[in-house]
């Protein structure tokens, strides 16, 4: 516990851009750590990237996401050891935060100071860079520069600056989002707030290429989050939106959009329609489609009326949005229809974990005949249920009746 607290202080006290000279200089004279170095995921989730300097004598070469072991502790966030011919093991650690993976710390050790406890410590040390990575984030631009494998075009670069991450884990829930393109913008939109109550989720199809769509993204966006920190109800959220979109557009960038409230202590979710991305829920015999009564879109027309409509959702159940604005599928020209592809992915063999379900679903409309359509955000949504949130924060609480 001791070393855990050098190393967070040591961290805490490091200029943004030397955390990583930090973390290696408490490493070395707590675990008597040879090298240190760590990888981070691109913004197209392929590669894993080393943050430069590298400190291994032989180098560190970037990883592919889905080979090798730094691929295979991102993959399954477990800690893996490695015994290497010769007197040290190497480590690899997930670099997490809250569920939103962000790469993987590589540490060399002597393999005689290898002890049942060293990999549990240093995976809660990962844990702590992980945290000190998300503020340095803020001031500093060079772990953004590391997760390019080549430039972001201008709109990409609004998208990354607005959208809250990949992910997002609480005890009664868990989200995992992806979307492509991953350098460029299809104009996505997506956030999330949650508190000890209740999670808010908004998912919307891109409103078209370039600029123009990442630019009204960002003032519907902005417009749901200046609402929802205000405290309004979600219908106000929609009807806020909805007013700013059409007053800067009249009309020209309306956004297709699905706002929810899921109450966090009885399971019931609120919904507003808005045109919105497709929905699906994953039961653990039933895998359908959830069909809403879909309102205009946002910005469409000036003073749009919203209605909520109410899910029940049970422990165990998935939800996943799938965003591709492309409208209602159709299977038309001898091509198929995206609902096949995804209910597949949806159904394969054995249950993805949630962390792999968004890229499932976009690798099964990419194999399609018609091909992914040209902007695709999925995020899957995982309800363990108000129980699992109570064992969690370790309350025993009587839940809340429905709204």
């Amino acid at each position: 516990m001791d070393r855990y607290l050098t190393v967070e202080g040591a961290l805490r006290g490091a200029a943004p851009h030397l955390l990583l000279d930090s973390l290696r200089t408490s490493l070395a004279h707590l675990y008597a750590a040879t090298c240190a170095d760590l990888l981070l995921v691109d913004y197209g989730f392929t590669t894993l990237r080393p943050v430069e300097p590298v400190q291994a004598p032989a180098g560190m070469p970037q990883a592919p996401v889905d080979a090798g072991p730094a691929g295979r502790v991102f993959r399954t966030q477990q800690p893996y050891l490695f015994r290497d011919v010769g007197p040290t093991a190497t480590v690899y650690l997930p670099v997490t935060v809250r569920g939103d993976r962000f790469g993987v710390l590589v540490v060399v050790l002597p393999a005689d100071r290898i002890a049942p406890e060293t990999t549990a410590s240093l995976a809660r040390v990962a844990e702590t860079l992980g945290h000190a990575l998300r503020v340095a984030d803020r001031h500093t631009d060079l772990y953004r520069r590391t997760r390019r494998t080549h430039a972001l075009s201008v709109e990409g670069e609004m998208q990354w600056d607005t959208l809250p991450g990949r992910a997002c884990a609480g005890p009664a829930f868990d989200l995992h989002a992806h979307w492509e393109p991953a350098y460029t913008s299809g104009g996505h939109l997506l956030d999330w707030s949650a508190t000890e109550r209740d999670l808010l989720l908004v998912v919307a199809d891109g409103a078209g290429p370039g600029t123009p769509a990442a630019l009204a993204s960002t003032l519907a966006l902005t417009a749901i989050r200046n609402a929802r920190r205000a405290g309004l109800d979600l219908v106000t959220q929609a009807s806020l939106t909805d007013q700013a979109l059409y007053g800067q557009y009249r009309g020209t960038h309306p956004l297709a959009a699905l706002l929810l409230r899921l109450d966090l202590t009885t399971g019931e979710a609120e919904v507003v329609d808005a045109g919105s991305p497709a929905l699906w829920r994953v039961r653990p015999r039933v895998t359908e489609r959830v069909e809403l009564d879909r309102q205009l879109p946002l910005g469409m027309f000036e003073d749009t009326v919203y209605v909520p409509q109410r899910l029940r959702l049970l422990p165990g159940d998935r939800l996943v949005f799938v965003a591709h604005g492309a409208g209602e599928p159709t299977a038309g020209g001898g091509h198929e229809a995206p609902d096949g592809p995804v209910a597949r992915a949806l159904t394969g063999d054995g249950r993805l974990k949630g962390a792999d379900v968004p890229r499932a679903v976009v690798r099964a409309l990419r194999g399609t005949p018609r091909g992914t359509p040209d902007a695709t955000l999925v995020l899957c949504l995982d309800w363990h249920g108000h129980e699992a949130g109570a064992r969690g924060e370790d309350r025993h609480e009587e839940p809340a009746p429905a709204p």
